[in-house]
């Protein structure tokens, strides 16, 4: 991670992001999701998901090529089942879409004991990991995944991109025990698209064994990188091909032709999505040793595992905790020069001022 960050203050970035949405026809709700949510991820330290990575997906896939429909309504679909729902998204940007989907569960659970919202028809929702960890935050487990925008991974002992990145996410309740949720959150590849962007916007080489060129063959340099590799071989192949197959079953089609719509007249192009939480009380067998509660035996569990000799090791989602608390030391979100340089370009276009050397650097 680069070491030099220069301090923006959230509300002048929700306010430039807000703009350059309205600007391409997003009503004010959506455009502030958009922008809360990307403050979220930078407030974490998510640089891959950050509003760099919302505005490029949409230039690419979104509104500028029928995509991702502006002002689009969700509509909630009939279920026999109290605990599941079906959402048509309609192409409503993906971040308005997840948080209320995220909310929507947690209300089922409140209920139910568990939740599931299963999308159709939906676009890029940014970080899985982000919504998986405000309901963590609340104290429930939750799990969210979704088919990717492009084919881009090349399955286990093949040559041609026929998956997505296909990410999963996991929030688990954690604060109590650890002060933080943990957050196990992942790309199916070996690294997420949205990494080799920022590599190859810092001038950093890929690690080994991630991507390919358009040859087919394995390469460093983010610039030839075409196509990506699944982490762990026949492991992250089988999780992505899990995302397709979920996708496959609420009405997702082809992941090869994903994306920008096209002349093929019958066919879809758009994501899918899969939210699940489950309340704490479901998982509780008030069954514990020692007269252990949940939380105490959650904790205990945690603390075996860090005992003498791994005291050192990371949870996950603690990078991302310690980099919320430097966000919050510095009192505002932490950008790159060169991300500050790519805001400035899109400020051009909408009333809001954003000069690079008016932000002071972090502490």
């Amino acid at each position: 991670m680069e070491d030099s960050f220069f301090v923006v203050p959230e509300s002048l970035h929700n306010q430039l992001v807000e703009a350059v949405f309205a600007n391409r026809g997003f009503d004010p709700e959506e455009a502030a999701a958009v922008a809360e949510f990307a403050a979220f991820a930078t407030r974490h330290g998510v640089r891959t998901h950050n509003a760099l990575k919302a505005l490029h997906l949409d230039e690419l896939f979104g509104s500028t090529v029928g995509g991702c429909k502006p002002r689009a309504r969700v509509e909630v679909k009939e279920s026999k089942f109290d605990a599941c729902q079906i959402w048509n998204a309609n192409s409503k940007v993906g971040q308005a879409v997840a948080l209320d989907a995220i909310d929507a569960c947690m209300e089922m659970a409140d209920k139910h004991g568990s939740g599931t919202v299963v999308i159709d028809n939906a676009f890029h929702y940014l970080w899985g990991g982000g919504y998986v960890m405000k309901a963590a935050a609340k104290g429930y487990y939750a799990y969210t995944n979704c088919t990717s925008t492009l084919a881009e991974v090349v399955p286990f002992g093949g040559k041609t991109p026929t998956l997505g990145t296909n990410p999963h996410s996991w929030g688990l309740p954690t604060v109590d025990a650890v002060g933080f949720p943990i957050v196990v959150d992942w790309a199916t590849s070996v690294i997420a698209m949205g990494r080799v962007q920022q590599l190859k916007r810092e001038g950093k080489s890929l690690p080994p064994n991630a991507a390919v060129n358009d040859q087919g063959v394995e390469t460093t340099d983010p610039n030839e990188a075409v196509s990506l590799l699944p982490f762990g071989a026949h492991k992250g192949y089988g999780l992505g091909l899990l995302n397709e197959i979920i996708g496959a079953m609420s009405g997702g089609s082809l992941p090869t032709v994903r994306g920008v719509p096209k002349d093929l007249p019958g066919e879809k192009f758009s994501c899918n999505f899969f939210f699940q939480v489950i309340h704490p009380e479901a998982f509780d067998s008030g069954n514990f040793a020692h007269g252990r509660n949940q939380g105490t035996n959650l904790k205990s569990v945690l603390d075996d595992i860090l005992r003498e000799g791994n005291e050192n090791c990371l949870l996950p989602g603690q990078l991302e905790a310690e980099f919320a608390r430097k966000s919050e030391t510095n009192q505002g979100l932490l950008f790159s020069l060169k991300e500050l340089e790519e805001f400035a370009t899109l400020s051009r276009d909408t009333a809001v001022e954003f000069d690079p050397a008016e932000f002071s650097p972090a502490q």
